[in-house]
Formats: structure tokens, C-alpha cells, sequence
């Protein structure tokens, strides 16, 4: 009799063969471990990225208390569609899918750094309880979050993206 737990040595070796190639030796049979293993192999290198020429605007020295932070609601919201606005240079109207069943128009001043189909389809990021703001004749109900730097002198900006799994009304913390 042998104790409990212990595999006979013909099924130890057995698994051992079985599991020489997979990374986590806890699977029952390797097919995921293959598909991942082919899957990383697939996958495009990753892009390098040269930052040697970015210029960051130095951080606030200000601190935010933290209530004062919390107040803001950030949430996932949808690009339903999006258009320029007439007679602005800068403006786009975003209509978004906020989670909450009814749409939401923003409007962000990024025309300058996308048109407007290219952003249909996209999840971004915006703050939600900001108060409805007049622009253009037009009222926006929030801000859409980018990023801002500065690239061998130039002004460059990038809206922020998230997965597309992360439905419309997320909240983020």
C-alpha cells in the first residue's frame, strides 16, 4: 500500500514527459499550453519606442486631498460617433456610450490630432459629473482624458484607449 497522494513512478514519469514543454506543469493535457506557446511566437515583436527626445511637464506640487479626488467619477465610455464641429478648427462632437442607456455628447478640442473616423468604435476615458459646459453652441457633458508631451519641440497628443473588452460605464478608480 502506498501512501496517499503518491503517484506510482510509471504515471510520474508519464506527466513529467508530458508537462517537458509546458511552462506551468499544472495542465491536464497541453493544448492550451501549445496554443499559448504558438501564440507567442505569432505575436508581431513588440515595437521599440524611443522616448530620448520627450519632453514631460513637471508634476504639480500641489497635493489633492484625497475626497477632493474621489469626487471625480472617471468611467469606460463608448465612441458611438464622431464629427467635426462647423466653424471650429479644433473641435470634435463625440456621442458616447456611457453605460447608463442614454447618450452623451462631449466635445474635445483634438481635431488637430484625429479625424473623427478614427475614433468610431474606440473605448476611452472620460469624467462624467463635470457640469454641462457651452461650446460652440453646443452643450458638453464631461471631458475625454488624454495625454499630453511635447516631442523634439512639437506638441504631441494621445487620447486615452482601453481594451475594448471594458464595457461602456465602467468605473475606473
Amino acid at each position: 500500500m502506498k501512501p496517499r497522494g503518491q503517484k506510482p513512478q510509471a504515471e510520474e514519469v508519464h506527466n513529467a514527459a508530458e508537462h517537458a514543454e509546458c511552462a506551468c506543469f499544472t495542465c491536464p493535457s497541453q493544448e492550451a499550453c501549445k496554443a499559448a506557446q504558438e501564440a507567442a511566437q505569432t505575436a508581431p515583436a513588440e515595437e521599440k519606442i524611443d522616448f530620448s527626445n520627450v519632453e514631460i511637464e513637471p508634476l504639480f506640487k500641489d497635493y489633492v486631498d484625497f475626497e477632493t479626488f474621489s469626487k471625480s467619477d472617471f468611467r469606460a465610455v463608448k465612441v458611438l460617433a464622431c464629427e467635426a464641429v462647423p466653424k471650429s478648427k479644433k473641435l470634435l462632437k463625440f456621442t458616447l456610450d456611457d453605460g447608463t442607456g442614454e447618450n452623451r455628447t462631449i466635445l474635445s478640442g483634438i481635431h488637430a490630432y484625429y479625424e473623427p473616423e478614427q475614433l468610431i468604435g474606440k473605448t476611452c476615458v472620460a469624467i462624467t459629473n463635470l457640469p454641462p459646459r457651452p461650446m460652440m453652441g453646443l452643450e458638453s457633458c464631461g471631458m475625454l482624458l488624454s495625454a499630453l508631451h511635447k516631442e523634439n519641440g512639437e506638441e504631441r497628443l494621445n487620447l486615452l484607449m482601453l481594451d475594448p473588452h471594458i464595457p461602456a460605464g465602467a468605473k475606473l478608480y
